[in-house]
Order: structure tokens, then sequence, then C-alpha cells
């Protein structure tokens, strides 16, 4: 089975939660979701599986996160989730779907849950 990461390579986490899907021999479809943001369509479907709000799946210590108010809980979803499209740098990472499910990678192992 194919897994899919939205990873980032700078990120340790990341390249780690890479490392143990590829040492599970899983074939892995790499998402940098940098450079290829998920849609909201997407990214609202990933919410889903990791059973979170889009808040819970922001990195709030980003610049941006403080810049554009968006710790305001009048925000309803659609716009949480458009801004982290918009502005991927939002998003926590990495996370990896599998067989119909998420996990964030926060710690890596994280993931084994899924697999």
């Amino acid at each position: 089975m194919t897994a899919k990461i939205y990873h980032n390579p700078r990120c340790g986490k990341s390249r780690d939660t890479l490392k143990l899907l590829e040492t599970r021999g899983l074939t892995v479809e790499i998402v940098e979701y940098l450079k290829n943001p998920p849609s909201a369509e997407e990214l609202g479907i990933i919410l889903e599986k990791l059973a979170v709000e889009p808040r819970d799946l922001m990195r709030k210590k980003e610049a941006i996160y403080k810049e554009l108010n968006l710790g305001n809980t009048e925000l309803d979803r659609t716009t949480l989730i458009a801004t982290m499209v918009n502005n991927p740098i939002l998003i926590e990472r990495p996370i990896v779907l599998f067989a119909n499910k998420a996990a964030l990678g926060r710690p890596p192992e994280a993931v084994l849950t899924i697999l």
C-alpha cells in the first residue's frame, strides 16, 4: 500500500516520519505542501480523518498566525481552512494518510497507529 505524507524537507520531525515510513517498506507519495498545498476540500478531509478542528492543526507560533489574528474565536471553519490553504506554513507537519486514516507525525511514532 501507499502512504501519503504532507512533508517539509527542512523539518526534522517530517524527515524522521518519512524515514519511519520507508523503513516499514511502504511506498510513500511525498507532497511538499509548502510548494503544493492541499485544496480546501483536501484539507477538510484531512481534518475529518484526524478528528480535529482547523485551529488544532495550525502552527500557532508562526508570525502570520498572530498577524492574521487567527486566535479570534469568531473566525469560522471555512475561513480558517482557506487561510491555511493560502498560507500553508500554518499547517502543522507532517501529516500522513494511509488506508483511509490520518495521523500527525508529532512525534514520528504517532503514525504507527494508522499503519
